[in-house]
């Protein structure tokens, strides 16, 4: 048997899996192979645990059809899709799961063990600070057993510090290289295909900075938040990992000071321009903390900097650059 499996994860080592709605464009690498036991598979359901914004706690769904896309099967048969609400503070009952896994359909003693697991599941789910916990299918056995066949987890990025063995296992091999460099700097940073890099503060607004720049006609080559508790090194940062992207034309700044110095930022776009000698164009608008003092140094900087008040016609001035 050692032989045999030796044999097959030579045969699928570096080899291309197909494409599917999870992998780039020309599919992924095999880099491991897992062998497991053989289970034959009588019973499927679906089981998870998320975390509901509209609760504000944990909830979970199942469903006795499981071994499928769960959108599907609420989609055709929504009846079928149980939502349960679970209160933070008091857990889930043996009561509340033994009526679960009724509901999953399970019969005689697999009621029992489907109600434990999901039990241990709602533990697990917790004790590892996770967002979701998906069990697809969530099944039976010939043998009457009940197991989770397969699985995939979510975790609270906020956890780090806590999760510490779980965040180290995380497989960066097919992550792009700048969104690594800039998460080692705090910043969020997320490659897109378009010519205009942006940089911004806070998600929603870079959610606003994309849309109005396509709204003229723009393509957004990046998502880059810079965070509310940004300095004037991370800004150079984040300038030296727009300016590695050969497709970007020219980089739109639009910043809302609220928690951001404004002033801040000047600085740290003036430092960056002038040791990058960045020759892009560049359009920059900031407003609110210490605007007018961050004007001023933009002015006097002497580099060809376009700043401008109104968020309209910013992203229009940034498109203009790339026409």
């Amino acid at each position: 048997k050692r032989g045999i499996n030796a044999e097959f994860g030579k045969q699928w080592y570096q080899r291309r899996v197909r494409v599917t709605k999870q992998t780039k464009a020309e599919g992924s690498p095999v880099r491991n192979v897992m062998v497991a036991k053989a289970l034959n598979i009588v019973k499927e359901t679906y089981l998870a645990i998320v975390l509901d914004r509209g609760f504000g706690g944990p909830v979970i769904i199942a469903s006795p059809d499981g071994g499928v896309d769960i959108e599907e099967v609420a989609e055709r048969t929504p009846e079928r899709v149980h939502k349960i609400p679970v209160d933070i503070f008091e857990g889930i009952s043996e009561e509340a799961s033994l009526d679960l896994a009724r509901k999953l359909e399970f019969e005689g003693g697999a009621v029992e063990q489907a109600a434990g697991e999901i039990r241990k599941l709602y533990d697990l789910f917790l004790g590892v600070d996770a967002t979701q916990v998906e069990v697809n299918p969530f099944g039976l056995t010939d043998q009457n057993e009940v197991v989770c066949f397969d699985a995939k987890i979510n975790f609270d990025d906020n956890s780090q510090f806590r999760q510490r063995e779980i965040f180290a296992m995380e497989d960066t091999s097919e992550s792009d290289p700048r969104e690594l460099e800039a998460a080692e700097s705090d910043l969020n940073y997320i490659a897109m295909e378009g010519n205009i890099a942006c940089l911004v503060n806070g998600a929603g607004l870079a959610m606003a900075t994309m849309d109005i720049i396509q709204l003229h006609g723009g393509a957004p080559a990046n998502f880059l938040d810079v965070g509310g508790k940004v300095q004037e090194a991370q800004v150079e940062k984040a300038f030296n990992i727009l300016t590695q992207d050969p497709a970007v034309k020219a980089i739109f700044v639009n910043i809302f000071g609220g928690i951001v110095d404004c002033k801040v930022i000047a600085s740290g776009i003036i430092s960056a321009c002038q040791k990058t000698a960045l020759e892009l164009p560049l359009v920059v608008r900031l407003k609110g903390s210490n605007m007018d003092a961050a004007r001023d140094l933009l002015a006097s900087s002497g580099l060809k900097i376009q700043a401008i008040d109104q968020l309209n016609e910013a992203a229009e001035a940034a498109v203009k650059c790339v026409m």
